[in-house]
């Protein structure tokens, strides 16, 4: 049975999807859908060749989608693309073309496709990134500080030790652990001893000052800082920064035995990585040296030259 054309042309009308067809020859428009003018305002009369259509695309997407959609037609594969598309009163909305190439003996007669408003569809997807986004923003986080976690820090120095060793550049660490924390905890209070952490986390961010420095809440009431192409002098001075500006702070600590406020131990480890070094045991050494400032007086801080062969301290870790 035999349909009246104007029987099909009402059908793709009252669609919310836009047809069009546009000659291969001419890059002239041979007819576009009347609901062009309702999405985007302008006129199907003003929709004349493939230049109107590439003007009227947001600058950031013309060249990219122009280019796709013409390689694409010349080879005559029917692709679709996703753009912003300029309104009459200068506004924008994201379309989806899908395009089929009409053949003819072997040669691209036309192209004719449908436009999809696709505007929901994107501000869901913005939604999801973000979302996305602010969860992995969360994972790296530590709850209670908001600084930088462990998760991250692992991630960090593993990056930072391999740039270190493929550039032959000095990579430090700065370990840092409050002065009898424990005391502090038992005098105060766990909620007063975690307002007090929050307050040593914003000093030490700000102590690390350039883009590539590292801050991050190495577990309970350690710190830990990782300072790319940085001197174990700089590293050091960093330390006593750190260490300084904690004492600074003149946060009153009754339970300490040797402070009448709260103090810092820091241990500081440089190294330029060889290609067969152990990024455990550079940790380690930082923890190491750690251990020495806490056990030659607390409040100080121990630096050195990382070394594989730094002897460990016996017995636990003061605190």
């Amino acid at each position: 049975m035999d349909i009246d054309p104007t029987v099909y042309k009402t059908l793709l009308e009252s669609t919310k999807a836009i047809p069009w067809k546009i000659d291969w020859k001419t890059l002239k428009f041979a007819y576009i859908g009347p609901q062009i003018e309702q999405l985007l305002g302008w006129s199907p009369e003003s929709w004349v060749s493939a230049q109107d259509w590439a003007e009227r695309m947001h600058p950031e997407d013309r060249e990219v989608t122009f280019n796709y959609c013409v390689s694409r037609s010349q080879a005559g594969v029917d692709h679709e693309a996703d753009y912003r598309a300029l309104t009459k009163d200068g506004g924008y909305v994201w379309i989806r073309d899908v395009v089929h190439v009409v053949r003819k003996d072997g040669e691209v007669e036309a192209l004719v496709g449908f436009m999809f408003d696709i505007s929901e569809r994107k501000k869901t997807e913005e939604k999801l990134i973000s979302l996305q986004k602010e969860l992995e923003e969360l994972s790296f986080k530590d709850g209670l500080t908001g600084i930088a976690n462990r998760r991250l820090f692992d991630s960090i120095i593993d990056i930072e030790w391999t740039n270190a060793r493929r550039n032959q550049q000095p990579l430090s660490v700065i370990m840092l652990d409050i002065d009898y924390f424990k005391q502090y905890n038992d005098h105060y209070g766990h909620l007063k001893g975690d307002d007090t952490l929050k307050q040593v986390a914003q000093t030490l961010a700000a102590a690390a000052t350039r883009s590539r420095d590292f801050v991050g809440r190495y577990g309970g009431e350690e710190f830990i800082l990782v300072l790319p192409e940085t001197n174990q002098a700089s590293a050091l001075k960093i330390a006593e920064r750190c260490r300084a500006m904690v004492s600074q702070l003149q946060i009153p600590h009754a339970g300490s035995p040797q402070q009448a406020v709260l103090t810092c131990s820091l241990g500081v480890a440089t190294t330029v990585p060889a290609p067969d070094a152990d990024i455990a045991a550079f940790i380690d050494s930082v923890d190491k040296l750690l251990y020495q400032a806490k056990q030659n007086g607390r409040d100080r801080v121990e630096s050195a030259p990382h070394s594989p062969a730094a002897p460990t301290p016996p017995g636990p870790r003061a605190r």
